[in-house]
C-alpha cells in the first residue's frame, strides 16, 4: 500500500519538475536564440525557432531582436523593417535593449525601401531616447536633405560633425547641405577635406566643380567638368555645365563638342538629354547650320511639349531652312543683308524708276534705305527701315524713325521685317505717313523675289 503512494508521488513530482524546466526556457528565450546565432551552422535553425516563437506571441521581444538582425545583416530591409516597426511600438522594453538603436535601424530600412516620411520618425524617436548620438543625428540630417529641407539638415549635420569630426558621411553632407543653400564658399571647404578622404566621389567632384563655377572660378571647374566628361553616370551633365561654360564665352565650337560628346552616353537622364539637345540645336543655329539644329530641337519638341522657346525656334527655323533670302534677312553679314534690302526697295514699287540716294546702319537691328521713287503717277522720296529684330517693335524705334523723315524731308516711310509691331506703335502711326509690314506679309515678300541675277 505505501509503495504504490510513494510511486505516484515521484511521478507527479518528476512532472511538476519537467513542466517548470519548460517554463523556465520559454520564460528565457533569450539564452537559446542568442547562443544559435553565434553558430553559422545553426542560423537557419535559430531563425526557424524564432519565427515559431512568433507565430505564438508576435511581440516575443528576444525574437524579434533575432530576426531584425538577421534580416538587416542580409539585407532584407522590408522583413527587417518589420520586426523593428514592431519593437518599437512595444511599451517598456527591458532595460537591456537598446531603444535607440532600434529606431535608428528602423529609420535605416525605411530608407532603404525609400519610405523616407516613416524614416524620419524613427530617426526622430532614435534621437530623443539617444539625443547625443553622432550617428542619430547624421541619419536626421540625411533625411531632412532628402526632404529638402536644408537648413533643418543643416543643424543636424553639423550637430553630427560637431561630436564626430571624423565621421566621413557628415561631412561629406555638410558640403552638399551648403551648396544647396547657395553658400558656395562654405560647401567647397567640406567637399574638399571630404574628397581628401575619398576622391573616387564622384557626386562630390561634381559638386566641387559647381561650386567652382558658382563662384566664378571657371579654369577649376572646367579642369573637372573635362575630367568627367567620359564618367557613365556623372559625364552627360558634366558635358552640359562645360558646354553652357564655353557658350556664355563665345566658343560655340568647343560648346558643340561638348553637347555631342554628352548625347553621345547611354542611359541619360530624360531632362539632361532634353536640355542637352536644346543647347545644342540654338548653338547650331547660331552657326547657320539650320537643318541639323531643327533635328536636335524637333527631338526636343517631341520628348518635352512646350519647353522653353522651343516651339517658337522650331516654328521660325523651319521657313528659314526652305526660304534662302529670309536666312539672308536674319543671318547674313551686314553687307548681304543691306544687298537684299536695296533689292526689295528696287521692287516694292513695280514699274517705277528708283534711285537709292542713302544707307545707314544702325548696328545689326535695322538699317534704313532713302530711295527716289518715279512712276508715271507720282514722284517722292520714300525711306524705307529694314529691322532685323524678331521680337515685338515699340513705339521708341518708330519715333527714332519718324525723326530720321524729317531729317532727311521723306515723304512717305515704310517699316518692314520678321517682326511684330506692338499697339503702341501701330497706333503711332495711325496719324503719320509710316506702313508698317509686318511678318506674313513680309515674308511674302521675300518668296516673290527674283534672285536669279543675285543681289
Amino acid at each position: 500500500m505505501f509503495i504504490p503512494i510513494l510511486s505516484i508521488v515521484v511521478i507527479i513530482t518528476a512532472i511538476i519538475f519537467v513542466a517548470y524546466v519548460a517554463l523556465t526556457k520559454e520564460s528565457k528565450p533569450n539564452n537559446k536564440i542568442r547562443t544559435l546565432s553565434k553558430r553559422n551552422k545553426d542560423s537557419a535553425a535559430a531563425l526557424r525557432e524564432a519565427s515559431a516563437r512568433l507565430k505564438r506571441n508576435p511581440n516575443d521581444i528576444a525574437a524579434l531582436l533575432y530576426t531584425g538582425e538577421h534580416w538587416y545583416k542580409t539585407g532584407n530591409w522590408e522583413k527587417a523593417l518589420k520586426s523593428y516597426e514592431i519593437l518599437s511600438g512595444i511599451p517598456n522594453l527591458p532595460g537591456k535593449v537598446d531603444q535607440g538603436l532600434i529606431n535608428l535601424r528602423a529609420a535605416l530600412c525605411s530608407l532603404q525601401l525609400n519610405m523616407i516620411e516613416g524614416a524620419f520618425k524613427y530617426a526622430l524617436i532614435a534621437q530623443t531616447i539617444n539625443p547625443n548620438n553622432f550617428e542619430i543625428s547624421y541619419e536626421l540630417g540625411h533625411i531632412e536633405f532628402l526632404r529638402g529641407n536644408y537648413e533643418k539638415a543643416l543643424n543636424y549635420l553639423k550637430k553630427s560633425y560637431a561630436i564626430n569630426p571624423d565621421y566621413v558621411p557628415a561631412l561629406r553632407l555638410l558640403g552638399h547641405t551648403y551648396f544647396k543653400l547657395e553658400q558656395s564658399k562654405e560647401a567647397l571647404n567640406y567637399i574638399r577635406k571630404s574628397l581628401e578622404i575619398a576622391p573616387k566621389d564622384k557626386a562630390s567632384l561634381f559638386t566641387l566643380a559647381e561650386c567652382y563655377a558658382d563662384s566664378g572660378q571657371r579654369e577649376q571647374a572646367e579642369r573637372i567638368y573635362s575630367h568627367l566628361r567620359p564618367d557613365p553616370v556623372w559625364g552627360p551633365e558634366a558635358c552640359l555645365r562645360l558646354g553652357l561654360i564655353h557658350t556664355n564665352s563665345h566658343q560655340d565650337e568647343l560648346a558643340i563638342d561638348d553637347y555631342t560628346i554628352g548625347l553621345k552616353h547611354k542611359n541619360i537622364r530624360p531632362d539632361i538629354s532634353t536640355e542637352l539637345q536644346y543647347q545644342l540645336g540654338k548653338t547650331l543655329l547660331r552657326g547657320q547650320k539650320i537643318t541639323e539644329a531643327l533635328s536636335y530641337l524637333q527631338n526636343v519638341q517631341s520628348a518635352m511639349k512646350g519647353y522653353k522657346d522651343t516651339d517658337v525656334l522650331v516654328e521660325e527655323y523651319r521657313e528659314l531652312s526652305v526660304n534662302k533670302n529670309l536666312q539672308t534677312f536674319i543671318m547674313a553679314p551686314s553687307a548681304e543683308f543691306i544687298a537684299l534690302c536695296r533689292k526689295i526697295v528696287s521692287a516694292y514699287y513695280p514699274k517705277a524708276r528708283v534711285k537709292i540716294t542713302k544707307t545707314q546702319m544702325n548696328e545689326n537691328d535695322w538699317v534704313d534705305l532713302v530711295a527716289e521713287i518715279d512712276t508715271p503717277k507720282w514722284s517722292d522720296l520714300v525711306m524705307f527701315r529694314f529691322i532685323r529684330i524678331q521680337s515685338a517693335v515699340g513705339e521708341l524705334v518708330l519715333r527714332d524713325f519718324q525723326f530720321n523723315l524729317k531729317n532727311v524731308k521723306a515723304g512717305k516711310g515704310i517699316c518692314l521685317g520678321v517682326c511684330q509691331f506692338s499697339a503702341e506703335a501701330k497706333r503711332f502711326t495711325e496719324a503719320r505717313l509710316i506702313d508698317l509690314i509686318e511678318k506674313d506679309r513680309f515674308i511674302a515678300i521675300l518668296k516673290s523675289l527674283d534672285l536669279s541675277e543675285g543681289y
